[in-house]
């Protein structure tokens, strides 16, 4: 395997753990970065560009590699890009957190969800996991229509009584409040207020000029797993998956059928839950500037702001996961369900692969970002060989 970029001395077992990656667990296409104190101290890429060995988005030539500034779709790890679009809006004083979300919003009220509050949304704890009429791939990719069916939708719960992963409509409850608020897209916000500011490649609704950037991603099997993960999920997270009718399936088909994720117009929509494109660098960056400085570009949170997306929120069985699941403020917190490097790391994996995460302690900020999706939700075996290998460099 050819492993392009550098690592720093002492880092050493991550970038074996990347070559790993390749040999053992099914990789294709791949990039991890890491940042300690605001200094990069890994950045590898190799592999393919597109998951099955040839670029066919440009109509480009055979088996592309993965170069330096490739991004993929990191899924759910956009989840921690959109929870920092409110919580920076909290710190400006724009929004309260302990606020009604149909203070912002007042259709939202609707079907009896008064109660629900902002916290609620970031924590999982709102009580609005799924769609009773799920949304069409073409109706998605209007962020206003999905703003619209969140607003219409009952209670699954009482809200702030329990949580469960908010999968798909996390991401309108989200972009709507940031709309509501500011007037902007989230996708716009993001841009201008997160990534440009810190210099990080990371999108939520690609722009058309940085579309050959990135390559097609896909389905892939990993054999066995690293280091004794559980590969094969418990009894009860296989029926739930396998339920029409469970919370859990009901969560993921909130759009049914899932768009092709490769499909430029899928892409170039802003779904804040579920599309944010990033380069394994970007990902880092954005983490690194939650906690620092990074080449002298601003620090996005206070310490207050900090402590309270990594203060925990929820913890225990969570009902659409089906595992014991620890969020904080918009972030998944240390845990079984996805170890991060220390009991104080704070970030969001993205299903089938991607992660990116904080530990404030170490002043370490990673990610890793893949074109080839295998079936895990929360804890990819891949991701977690690197973060056993960062935790052995420290």
């Amino acid at each position: 395997m050819d492993v392009n970029g550098t690592v720093a001395e002492g880092f050493e077992p991550v970038g074996e753990a990347f070559v790993r990656n390749f040999e053992v667990l099914g990789d294709r296409g791949a990039a991890v970065a890491v940042y300690r104190d605001g200094r990069r101290v890994v950045d590898l890429w190799a592999g393919t560009k597109d998951v099955d060995g040839t670029q066919d988005v440009d109509g480009g030539a055979d088996s592309a590699p993965w170069e330096r500034g490739t991004a993929q779709i990191v899924r759910s790890a956009t989840k921690g890009v959109a929870a920092a679009a409110l919580l920076l809006l909290h710190q400006r004083g724009l929004l309260d957190l302990d606020a009604p979300v149909g203070e912002y919003w007042p259709e939202f009220k609707a079907a009896g969800k008064e109660r629900v509050l902002v916290r609620h949304v970031l924590s999982h704890r709102a009580g609005l996991p799924v769609l009773d009429r799920p949304l069409t791939p073409e109706e998605a990719l209007d962020p206003l229509r999905g703003a619209e069916a969140v607003a219409r939708q009952g209670l699954v719960w009482e809200p702030g009584t329990d949580h469960g992963y908010h999968a798909l409509t996390y991401g309108w409850l989200i972009g709507e409040l940031v709309r509501r608020v500011t007037g902007r897209g989230i996708g716009d916000w993001i841009a201008e207020e997160i990534a440009g500011p810190v210099g990080a490649d990371l999108w939520v609704g690609l722009p058309a000029a940085e579309a050959g950037r990135v390559g097609v991603a896909g389905r892939v099997e990993a054999p066995g797993n690293a280091g004794g993960l559980r590969s094969r999920p418990k009894r009860s997270v296989t029926e739930a998956y396998d339920d029409p009718a469970s919370l859990t399936r009901r969560a993921f088909a909130a759009i049914t059928p899932f768009p092709d994720q490769n499909d430029p117009a899928y892409r170039a929509a802003a779904l804040p839950a579920t599309n944010g494109i990033a380069t394994a660098d970007g990902l880092a960056r954005f983490y690194a500037s939650l906690i620092g400085e990074v080449d002298g570009g601003p620090r996005l949170f206070t310490p207050g702001t900090l402590a309270a997306a990594r203060t925990e929120e929820s913890a225990g069985p969570d009902r659409v996961l089906v595992i014991n699941t620890r969020f904080g403020l918009g972030y998944m917190l240390h845990g079984s369900a996805s170890p991060f490097l220390d009991a104080g790391s704070f970030g969001h994996p993205g299903r089938g692969g991607s992660l990116g995460f904080a530990d404030p302690e170490s002043g370490i900020a990673f990610g890793y970002v893949t074109n080839g999706f295998s079936k895990t939700v929360t804890a990819d075996p891949r991701a977690q060989a690197l973060v056993r290998g960062l935790r052995a460099s420290l």
